[in-house]
C-alpha cells in the first residue's frame, strides 16, 4: 500500500482509510476525536478511490499534539469529498498535503475550523484535472473569537487539460488576530522552453502532458 500510493510514513500514530472507508488492521488508533496525547504525531492517511459523497472528520480536542494528513485519491465517477478539520487544542498543529486526480466532475470541499488561540491548520491540495472534467475547490477557514495567534493556511494549486473547467473558492471568516491567515489558488503551466525542450528530445504532445502531469504530483516544492 506504501509503494502504491508513495505515502512518506515516519513513526506515528495512524489511522488509514482506503476508498473511503476506515481500515482498523492498517491503524493503530481509531477513527473520531484525537482526545488523547500521543508519544508520536498522529498521521491520518486517505487513499484510494472515490465515488459519490464522502467525507473525512478530524477533531483536535488536546493540547500539544502534532497531526499529519496525506490524501492520494482519485475519481472516475462524480464525487464529493468534504473534509471537516476542528481544531480545540492549543499548541496543536494539524499540516496536511491533499492530491486529487479528477476523471469526471469532482467536488473537494475543505472546512478548517480554530476554536482555541495558538492552533494551526495548513493543507495544501494539489489537483490533476483530465480531459472534459468539471473541478470545484472550496476552501473556508474560520478563526473563533478569543482564539488569538492561530495559523491558517489553505493553499490550492492545480494542473489541468485544456478541456477541463476549475473553480476555485477561497474564503476566511477571521474574529481574531491570527498569527497568520493565508490562501492561495494557483494554476500550473509549463513553461515554452520546458515543451520546446521536450519535443527536441522526440516527445509527443500527449507524452509532453503526462510528463508535465507526473512532475507535478511529486513535486510539492510547486507550494
Amino acid at each position: 500500500m506504501w509503494n502504491e500510493f508513495n505515502i512518506k510514513t515516519f513513526p506515528a500514530e495512524t489511522i488509514v482509510y482506503r476508498d473511503g472507508e476506515y481500515c482498523p488492521d492498517l491503524s493503530t488508533i481509531k477513527a473520531g476525536q484525537i482526545d488523547k496525547k500521543y508519544d508520536l504525531p498522529v498521521h491520518i492517511i486517505y487513499v484510494g478511490e472515490i465515488s459519490e459523497n464522502k467525507e473525512l472528520n478530524i477533531e483536535i480536542n488536546i493540547e500539544n499534539q502534532p497531526v499529519f494528513l496525506s490524501v492520494d485519491v482519485k475519481n472516475k465517477k462524480p464525487a464529493f469529498l468534504n473534509i471537516f478539520i476542528k481544531n480545540t487544542g492549543k499548541n496543536s498543529e494539524l499540516r496536511g498535503h491533499v492530491f486529487v486526480e479528477n476523471f469526471d466532475r469532482l467536488e473537494l470541499d475543505i472546512n478548517a475550523g480554530h476554536l482555541c488561540e495558538n492552533t494551526g491548520i495548513l493543507v495544501h491540495t494539489k489537483l490533476i484535472a483530465h480531459k472534459n472534467t468539471y473541478s470545484k475547490l472550496t476552501g473556508n477557514a474560520k478563526i473563533a473569537g478569543n482564539c488569538r495567534e492561530c495559523t491558517s493556511d489553505i493553499g490550492f494549486c492545480a494542473i489541468a487539460d485544456d478541456t477541463a473547467k476549475i473553480e476555485f473558492l477561497p474564503a476566511q471568516f477571521i474574529k481574531s488576530e491570527p498569527k497568520s491567515a493565508e490562501h492561495s489558488a494557483s494554476i500550473y503551466r509549463q513553461t515554452p522552453a520546458q515543451i520546446q525542450f521536450l519535443r527536441m528530445a522526440g516527445l509527443s504532445t500527449t507524452e509532453i502532458r503526462d510528463v508535465a502531469f507526473e512532475s507535478f504530483k511529486k513535486d510539492f516544492s510547486l507550494f
